[in-house]
């Protein structure tokens, strides 16, 4: 039986450690702006920035105070809103992509988010947050959990993205990779311990595509299974050029999105089915006077049909 020779794709990434202002939209507006523009004078396909950029990760600040949680879904900027379109508007200018995550308002809840602008200023991807950090909770209006793990399409080949401590669930990774995607990006706003970057390490290991990491405070880019580039500290630029492995065969894609559907409802079903339990029991409870939605109880319905499947 003959063998077929791996074909990569070459692009270069960059990925940026910077470290927002709470609550400042502006000055980090600024900030990441500034730091963009440097990047791309290397002529950069893909630049990836931290998870909360815009408003400096505060949700950790509200659970601590919750009486700050009007304050969060003020600050919280809809996928349409201005700070997003400036930087649309940026990676058209730039012909760049950008990479960047932040507190995402939908109605009256808030989604940590990660979205991908191409080169012509597009939206090509937008992600909500599904492994949720310790301490936090879905039943909560200002930390509402993710419901879909999709890769999607660019210019540069289809990618996936996690968030922060989503990169600890080896699901989300492969569930992204058997969608076909060629490169994970993880926009961070958590631990700089070195056991993180082993944890980010196995992730490219297990699934064979590169991994570019922006956290706050260290940046890590691998390929081929073996870090291409690491820098530790605050306000760092770290570039590298990686390789996407080719696109699978058509077989080889039948069979990835077979397993792909096998795999999705045990990652969602059975999260669901632990987290939406607790809020119908009233272990959690998001704000004072705060009940089950019905968009909740749909939800719960849902995912409780499905697991049963």
């Amino acid at each position: 039986m003959g063998t077929e020779e791996a074909v990569y794709t070459t692009i270069k990434v960059t990925a940026i450690s910077l470290k927002p202002k709470k609550w400042d939209k502006d000055r980090n507006a600024e900030k990441l702006e500034t730091y963009f523009r440097a990047a791309a004078q290397e002529q950069q396909d893909l630049i990836v920035a931290p998870e909360g950029i815009l408003e400096g990760y505060v949700a950790m600040d509200v659970i601590r105070n919750p009486e700050r949680a009007p304050a969060m879904l003020e600050i919280a900027e809809p996928i349409d809103g201005p700070f997003v379109q400036r930087f649309q508007q940026l990676a058209q200018d730039l012909r760049t992509c950008l990479c960047f995550g932040f507190a995402e308002r939908i109605d009256d809840e808030i989604y940590n988010t990660s979205i991908f602008v191409d080169q012509g200023g597009t939206i090509c991807g937008r992600y909500h947050k599904t492994q949720l950090a310790e301490g936090n909770h879905p039943s909560w209006y200002f930390d509402r959990i993710g419901r879909q793990i999709r890769a999607f399409d660019t210019p540069l080949g289809r990618m996936g993205m996690l968030i922060c401590n989503d990169r600890a669930n080896p699901k989300i990774a492969r569930t992204l990779v058997l969608d076909g995607a060629r490169c994970l990006l993880i926009p961070s706003y958590g631990t700089r311990k070195k056991s993180q970057n082993v944890i980010v390490t196995a992730r490219a290991r297990e699934n064979g595509v590169p991994v570019v990491q922006a956290n706050v405070g260290n940046n890590l880019i691998i390929s081929k299974g073996e870090v291409v580039a690491y820098k530790w500290g605050c306000d760092q630029i770290t570039t590298a050029e990686v390789e996407l492995p080719a696109l699978p065969s058509e077989a080889a894609a039948r069979t990835a999105e077979s397993e792909y559907m096998d795999e999705q409802p045990i990652t969602m079903a059975e999260r669901y089915k632990t987290t939406m339990q607790r809020v119908r029991d009233n272990h959690w409870h998001g704000r004072p006077g705060h009940t089950l939605s019905a968009a909740e109880t749909r939800s719960y319905g849902q995912w409780e049909r499905v697991s049963r499947e």
